[in-house]
């Protein structure tokens, strides 16, 4: 007793500890992301802004900030330390010549072009037609603007590069930002935040007395066109003081893109103290818009497993268990007069195992989806959590890139047991092996390749460097591939997978159907679309849109539903299959849940043609369908797994049962 006890105790008190912390985070209303540390600042300190990317959800082609005639640093364009999260979704981000003081209000000159040339007047034109958006970040935060089209107030992140009014053939430039940046005082004992240098990274060091100064906790921006005189704004240098404007309505005292102009900009800024808190500042950026509607979502998706729940129900209880203990109450000489009798599924008992066609296609499909379904998990639950903070760029891409690596080993794993108990022995386990880390991995480089040329030929920051494609591939083979082949060892030593029943050497014949099982196949997959599709649309335009995507519980309960209803699907397609003598069961169990992929990819070309209406020309079309595919290969090989290990797990249960020779 007293040895066993300890363990007990212990994983009992780690749970607790767990557990408290769950409810913590969930019962405050902010809390400290980590990753993210709170800057405060002296009033008159200079603090400067980052400009990001141009975006546009016309192209949703990315270009660098300094691709347009914009005005220069001083010091040079210096680029921020970028992750490989922000690398891979195109971000660029580099410092820019805009300065601000604390709690200073001013207005300031930055610089005028030299005439404009043809090519850059077409360049800022066509930016202006695309509805190119400028990002700027200051202290981590993204610059927020508002519109009111017929009085409703709509928030964007980002102002654009220009505008055409309607009516008119010319095209007019943002020249003059009148920033608002929110401050709110801060007094601290006992401590202070010593940075590095780069926002999100820092140290907290012990200090005596009180450290009191000023948080930002938000970052507006109203842009302008304004005509100046480029004569009078020659005589000035940098961060001379100008008059403050208002921004104009005519349009003949704005400023026009054309050739020969000298275009002057200017900014202005002012500080205004505000109650939000530094760890509530990102609240205005994630507020959730349509919770009635996530609740809708998981309403329906419950409404659908119950159904389903309900015909396993039927199938466990009524059906088999009734079969079974009838079966069972025989004596032999009525077992074998019954043998003869049988029909539905257990006239199949002697061809269920049969090894399938393509059986290692199928363990590297089912080891990749285990790779990839873990990968989700454990991201997702991370995220609702709140360790996935937007503050911290590229962070959710980079931290599922790195579980994909490490989950090669689970991957590896699986994929060598279930060829060990297709094929009864191990012959042949690192091929496997080798298979599943190249299978999922292969197909998303060939696709990105492809993609890859098209922004480059396009000149976006979207396109991956050299130096980039070297640094996955190196992560891929030193890390994902020497895994997979340690879990694929560890498969060949585990315990083999026993089959309840012999197979015959003759394979039975199948009997002819009316319609093609794969039709029921197909439409098993709008089941698990139905839970899914809801939430999808905000997925998708927080990808395409520009949105933040930030209700990950939601999408944790969403994500469990789906499960739940993928294993229910493919239970009750494999138990309809086997009732009609159908022992090719395999492929059809995992395409059953994984059919979910299909209507994804066709509600993906959906949401193309009706809610992208404004993404213009044949390569952002190219992308977006590439991007989609990778997705739907990812949400097959996922859902697949769920519903052909649920299967597999049935059926060896079912025929477990049965004592027929």
């Amino acid at each position: 007793m007293g040895p066993t006890s300890n363990p007990e105790r212990s994983s009992s008190l780690c749970f607790l500890v767990f557990l408290i912390v769950i409810l913590w985070c969930g019962s405050g209303n902010a809390f400290y992301l980590p990753g993210s540390y709170m800057r405060t600042y002296t009033e008159g300190e200079n603090i400067w802004v980052k400009v990001n990317s141009l975006t546009s959800i016309e192209t949703e082609l990315p270009f660098g900030y300094y691709t347009l005639p914009y005005c220069y640093p001083q010091g040079g364009i210096k680029k921020s330390a970028e992750n490989l999260g922000e690398l891979l979704m195109g971000d660029q981000i580099d410092n820019s010549p805009y300065r601000f003081r604390v709690n200073v209000n001013e207005s300031l000159y930055l610089c005028t072009t030299n005439p404009l040339n043809e090519h850059e007047v077409k360049l800022l034109k066509q930016r202006t037609h695309d509805l190119y958006q400028v990002n700027m970040i200051l202290d981590n935060l993204p610059v927020r603007r508002f519109t009111e089209p017929n009085g409703v107030v709509i928030q964007w992140t980002g102002f654009p590069v220009g505008y055409i009014p309607s009516g008119s053939s010319e095209a007019y430039i943002i020249n003059h930002l009148k920033f608002k940046v929110l401050v709110h005082e801060y007094e601290g004992r006992g401590m202070q935040i010593m940075t590095t240098g780069e926002e999100g990274m820092g140290m907290i060091a012990e200090t005596d007395g009180k450290n009191s100064g000023y948080e930002i906790v938000g970052f507006e921006v109203v842009p302008c066109s304004v005509k100046r005189d480029p004569e009078a704004m020659q005589k000035l240098n940098m961060y001379d003081k100008v008059d403050s404007v208002n921004c104009p309505l005519e349009l003949d005292k704005s400023q026009t893109i054309r050739e020969q102009e000298r275009i002057s900009f200017t900014y202005e800024v002012v500080f205004v103290k505000s109650d939000i808190r530094w760890p509530s500042r990102w609240d205005a950026y994630l507020k959730m818009g349509g919770a009635r509607v996530h609740w809708f979502s998981i309403m329906n998706s419950l409404m659908v497993i119950f159904f389903l729940a309900g015909i396993v129900f039927v199938i466990f209880l009524r059906t088999v268990r009734r079969d079974l203990t009838r079966y069972e109450e025989l004596d032999k000489e009525s077992q074998a007069q019954m043998n003869e009798e049988l029909s539905g599924w257990k006239l199949v008992v002697g061809d269920v195992f049969r090894e399938p066609t393509c059986s290692k296609l199928l363990c590297v499909m089912v080891g990749d989806g285990i790779q990839i379904t873990g990968m989700a998990v454990v991201t997702i639950v991370f995220a609702a959590l709140g360790f996935m903070s937007p503050a911290s760029r590229g962070m959710l891409l980079t931290g599922m890139i790195i579980l994909y690596l490490f989950l090669g080993i689970v991957a590896g794993y699986v994929g060598v047991r279930l060829w060990r108990t297709i094929r009864g022995g191990s012959d042949g386990w690192r091929s496997v092996c080798w298979s599943t880390a190249c299978f999922f991995p292969g197909i998303v480089f060939v696709v990105l390749t492809v993609l890859n040329f098209i922004l480059w030929g396009s000149k976006s920051t979207g396109a991956l460097p050299i130096s980039l494609y070297f640094t996955l591939l190196s992560l891929w083979f030193c890390i994902s591939v020497p895994l997979t082949l340690i879990g694929g060892f560890i498969g060949t030593r585990a315990e083999e997978i026993q089959f309840p029943v012999r197979t015959n050497q003759i394979p039975r014949e199948i009997p002819a159907r009316k319609y093609p099982s794969w039709l029921l196949v197909l439409g098993a997959g709008t089941l698990p679309f139905g839970t899914l599709f809801i939430e999808l649309f905000f997925i998708l335009s927080s990808i395409w849109l520009g949105r933040f995507y930030y209700v990950f519980g939601f999408l944790l309960v969403v994500f469990l539903l789906l499960v739940i209803v993928c294993a229910e699907v493919s239970v009750v397609l494999t138990y309809m299959h086997l009732c009609v003598e159908d022992w090719r069961w395999w492929w059809k169990a995992f395409y059953a849940s994984g059919s979910v992929a299909l209507y994804v990819f066709l509600y993906s070309i959906n949401y193309l043609v009706f809610d992208l209406r404004s993404l213009s020309g044949p390569v952002s079309a190219i992308l977006y369908l590439g991007y989609s595919l990778i997705m739907a290969t990812a949400i097959m090989l996922s859902t697949g797994t769920i519903g052909f290990l649920m299967s597999f797990y049935f059926v060896h249960y079912l025929f477990s049962s049965v004592k027929i020779d």
